[in-house]
């Protein structure tokens, strides 16, 4: 190991590793206090039949402290927003203020049951009715539906009331074209919803090909799936030409919203023609991501598609009442109830905290931050696309690869210098690619902290190359066998393991 980690900024992680739950207390501790039993014994035998295990179960023998040390020792050894930066490009992973959190605990919503009558929900009704209504102005779609639990599921929802609304006409479509860029939840939700997956190639400026996009449109087109601004992080300019020759062939313009973060308050995806939106609450508007959830991927659609949303609806119908709406021409359900109550009250609470001017600002802010990374950064990497970017951009490590270095290695050696990596290999377009998103809530110096890092890691890459491919070197697992691990991987684990 090379001598300058001694140099390196701390860890994202200072613990090591620890023996398992299994491995710790003595037999016959314990950290519960159980009552004598005073119900009639039953037989389990008769009761379970074969289904009954052959023995007792295996449980730890544990006192509550070590439990509780157990368990606080595995949470220091993960990493997330919390801990440190995550650069994690495509996928927006910004600091959540805990007071949406605390929102969402109030008893008068926590505690609420699905079947409660209307009477008694009235400021869950509202509650939802407001953010729709939020969610319509700032999409420039005036229908919503909160019911979809994610960003995908968002997606196949807005694509199920395209082909209604096609079939409505007595005219059903086969295909679907998408760039090359998409995000790789657009073709599965294309090929789950049982059309046809058409790509259209990029230009050199990153931007759609329009010629090309306009040599496959014909009447068997059921729409056009687009992330504005792309996965590059480039705006299209191109973008009302894009919907007006997606509309000419009587198709639909579908916004992935994944990147809705960059635009708030600047540009409305109904304003550029797009006929429904879909929009990751848990990426934009102050909700956990990824282990942190669940989700919720709301949808908003021009009015003309709104009759052919999920139903119920909640709706105000008169002044300061709610109710709900069935309609007679949805396409049903595609989640329980009006989707996940939790996530939509944080939300709300995020928006309201900050209102119009403090949206569009998150937005202004991200930029700002990933175009003064993208500066800072492009003389050490590869930069394929030099423009203004929007909140993120990507890298490309290209010109470590005849020092034996890999963007896999640039990634893994950020976690020795306190980061989590950014995407990598995606989008496909860029060779090597490293994509990087700062989000607005990172402070100047958590940046240029970030810098750092970067710069260090491509100084090594030229003079050390071997502790960047070995890399990670501080964390407290290893480097992994990712190829072994994907194919023969092992989920089911024993105290003899």
């Amino acid at each position: 190991m090379s001598s300058e980690m001694s140099n390196h900024p701390r860890p994202p992680c200072s613990v090591g590793p620890q023996k398992s739950i299994f491995g710790l207390g003595t037999p016959g501790s314990s950290c519960v206090a159980v009552p004598e039993i005073d119900v009639p014994d039953i037989d389990l035998d008769a009761l379970l039949g074969e289904s009954r295990r052959e023995g007792p179960p295996v449980l730890p023998h544990v006192t509550e402290v070590e439990v509780m040390r157990h368990y606080s020792h595995l949470a220091q050894m993960n990493f997330g927003v919390d801990s440190g930066f995550y650069p994690l490009g495509s996928c927006t992973m910004k600091y959540n203020p805990r007071i949406n959190e605390d929102a969402a605990r109030l008893e008068g919503f926590s505690g609420l049951h699905p079947y409660q009558p209307e009477k008694t929900v009235q400021g869950a009704l509202r509650l939802m009715v407001e953010l729709s209504e939020a969610l319509a102005e700032i999409s420039g779609l005036p229908g919503v539906t909160l019911q979809p639990a994610a960003g995908a599921h968002g997606e196949l929802t807005a694509l199920m009331c395209f082909r209604a609304a096609h079939e409505a006409a007595g005219d059903p479509r086969k295909k679907v074209i998408l760039p090359d860029t998409a995000h790789g939840t657009n073709p599965a939700t294309v090929a789950m919803g049982g059309w046809d997956v058409v790509t259209v190639p990029s230009n050199d400026q990153g931007l759609v090909d329009l010629d090309a996009l306009k040599a496959v449109l014909d009447t068997d087109v059921a729409a056009f799936m687009l992330t504005n601004p792309n996965t590059l992080g480039l705006f299209d300019p191109q973008i009302q030409e894009i919907t007006e020759a997606v509309h000419a062939v009587g198709a639909f313009a579908y916004c992935d919203g994944a990147n809705l973060n960059a635009v708030l308050g600047k540009s409305r995806p109904g304003d550029q023609g797009f006929d429904a939106l879909h929009i990751n609450l848990h990426k934009t508007f102050s909700t956990p991501h990824g282990g942190g959830g669940p989700g919720a991927g709301p949808v908003c659609v021009s009015g003309d598609l709104a009759h052919y949303l999920p139903s119920p609806l909640p709706v105000r119908v008169a002044d300061g009442e709610f109710s709900t709406l069935q309609l007679g021409t949805s396409v049903g359900r595609v989640r329980s109830f009006f989707g996940n109550f939790g996530v939509l009250v944080k939300a709300y609470a995020y928006i309201k905290a900050l209102g119009a001017e403090g949206l569009e600002e998150v937005s202004e802010q991200a930029v700002l931050s990933a175009n003064y990374l993208k500066e800072q950064l492009k003389e050490v990497f590869d930069l394929p696309y030099d423009r203004t970017c929007m909140h993120e951009f990507v890298l490309s490590g290209t010109r470590f690869k005849a020092e034996g270095v890999r963007t896999l290695d640039i990634a893994k050696r950020l976690l020795d210098y306190g980061f989590h990596s950014p995407t990598v290999y995606f989008p496909s377009i860029v060779d090597e690619a490293i994509m990087i998103e700062p989000t607005e809530t990172e402070s100047v110096s958590t940046l240029d902290g970030f810098v750092e890092a970067m710069r260090a890691i491509a100084d090594e890459a030229v003079r050390d190359p071997d502790i960047v491919r070995s890399a990670p070197h501080t964390t407290p697992v290893r480097r992994l066998d990712e190829v072994r691990a994907a194919r023969d991987p092992h989920l089911r684990w024993s105290p003899t393991q």
